[in-house]
């Protein structure tokens, strides 16, 4: 029988659960958290900090792991958007903790950042450096205790330069794989065979990027090793690809340089040249620089492929250039390292080693760093092409390896002297070196206190140093309890 009791229970039920409903909402909103507006990135990057769930019109520090870096004034619903802060030049790779936190209260919130820097490609940016900016675990005192992490056995040698990107070590060998392996502990993630010599990869946007010399130009997911796309071309080579802007740049054994979209793979434009073009394009400005064997470098429109300028060396030009501060960087085999005007192609002075320069210039704080076919590394005076020291690294073949510099060490393998070897950037003084089985073509990649490299004795090396500074990277791991956290006094606020 129906009575009035009955009626009122589901709507007492109801109101109780619409109350609590209130409250519960009522209390999120009154907990503070924070948005970044990128979880990851390298040291010095620029990280914007946003908020909800503080007071009204209070000041909230915003810290870096124990640093405060900026003071801002919350709004009348408790909010602050796009405080500006910044990862320190000195934060050790690994995770980080970004606090927002009251003045004059204990109520914050914390988000994570992984300080993490990649080397996406062959040059390390489009620009053709090989220059690592933001290492700051190994310099010339801590290379010394480099030692072997792990080693990854492949199918056959490994001459291609190793890409790490997103803790990932992307790297080919010659039978025609390409490998991801964990970048701590090298433990195979996938692998992808394309039945074809592979040049070094690139990764960008989620995706791996390579050539072959069977004439296809592929994308691979960089999570799966999926195929999202492939082009056949008969032209088309083993070539480093570079990646800039969304654009797939590569040289051909037909003498063209093409230029397709990193998403669909479609050509947006080809420029033929007067022979092979085994150099990795550099691409800044908008500007596509690569060298031909028709002994020419090229400057070509980035965005239409039209020719700017050519300058003519005395033989093939098969190293990748380097463009810094409007000046091109490139080795020819007529056994010379040649500087040019970027805008004009003027030779600005030219530097004869003893025998050829296939090796591609890095280039870093005035030097540019190059290898020649006489066994020698070379630095230069980036102004004058004044020799400032020379170092005998062992014959070199035609694929020779290109230096890489990060944090005032130089790294470059050699060919008959099966070494790879760490010197002293400033003065050429040997610092470390590893001998191999084998030789040593790859070009070494530095990034996350690692050196990684490739052998001909068909394997992949990380090197890390042994210890000493863990602690502080395990430090820098630890989240930071509010009480230790001391505001800046001397910051402004903002709103």
């Amino acid at each position: 029988m129906w009575t009035p009791r009955k009626r009122s229970q589901p709507i007492a039920n109801f109101a109780f659960l619409f109350l609590a409903c209130l409250l519960l909402c009522e209390m999120a909103s009154g907990t503070p958290y924070i948005t970044l507006s990128k979880k990851s990135g390298p040291p010095t990057s620029g990280i914007l900090v946003s908020g909800r769930g503080f007071e009204p019109n209070v000041g909230v520090d915003i810290y870096f792991d124990t640093k405060d870096e900026a003071l801002v004034i919350t709004n009348g619903k408790g909010a602050f958007h796009d405080a500006g802060i910044h990862a320190p030049r000195g934060a050790y790779p690994g995770k980080h903790w970004v606090t927002a936190l009251e003045r004059n209260n204990d109520k914050g919130a914390q988000e994570p950042f992984l300080v993490q820097t990649n080397w996406s490609q062959f040059h390390f940016d489009a620009d053709g450096t090989r220059l690592n900016p933001y290492e700051n675990v190994l310099n010339p005192r801590t290379t010394r205790d480099l030692d072997l992490k792990w080693s990854y056995l492949t199918p056959a040698s490994v001459f291609s330069s190793p890409a790490v990107t997103n803790g990932v070590v992307y790297v080919s060998s010659e039978d025609g794989s390409v490998f991801a392996l964990n970048a701590r502990t090298g433990a195979t993630l996938w692998s992808y065979s394309t039945g074809a010599y592979v040049g070094s990869v690139a990764v960008a946007n989620g995706a791996v990027y390579f050539s072959t010399f069977n004439g296809k130009v592929y994308a691979l997911n960089a999570r799966t090793g999926a195929t999202l796309w492939s082009k056949s071309n008969s032209n088309y080579t083993d070539a480093d690809v570079t990646i800039a802007n969304g654009v797939v740049y590569v040289g051909s054994l037909g003498g063209a340089i093409y230029a397709l979209n990193a998403r669909t793979g479609k050509t947006l434009w080809s420029y033929i040249t007067g022979s092979y073009v085994f150099s990795a394009p550099a691409v800044v400005n908008g500007v596509v620089y690569v060298g031909s064997n028709d002994h020419n470098v090229y400057a070509l429109d980035a965005r239409t492929g039209g020719r700017l300028w050519s300058y003519t060396t005395g033989l093939w030009v098969n190293s990748a250039p380097a463009v810094v501060n409007g000046v091109v960087y490139v080795g020819s085999d007529d056994y010379n390292v040649y500087a040019l005007n970027a805008i004009s192609g003027f030779k600005l002075w030219s530097y004869t080693t003893g025998s050829y320069v296939d090796s591609s210039p890095a280039v870093a704080d005035g030097v540019v760093y190059v290898s020649s076919g006489d066994g020698n590394l070379y630095a230069l005076s980036a102004d004058t092409g004044n020799a400032i020291w020379s170092y005998t690294i062992g014959i070199a073949n035609e694929e020779g390896s290109s230096a890489a510099v990060a944090n005032g060490v130089v790294y470059v393998g050699s060919y008959s002297g099966a070494n790879m070897d760490a010197l002293d950037a400033r003065t050429g003084t040997l610092l470390w070196s590893h001998p191999f089985v084998n030789s040593v073509t790859s070009s070494p990649a530095v990034v996350n206190a690692v050196l990684y490299v490739g052998c001909w004795d068909d394997s992949v090396y990380a090197f890390g140093l042994s210890g000493g500074d863990d602690s502080r990277q395990e430090a820098a791991s630890k989240r930071p309890s509010f009480k230790i956290l001391r505001p800046d006094f001397n910051l402004k606020a903002s709103e």
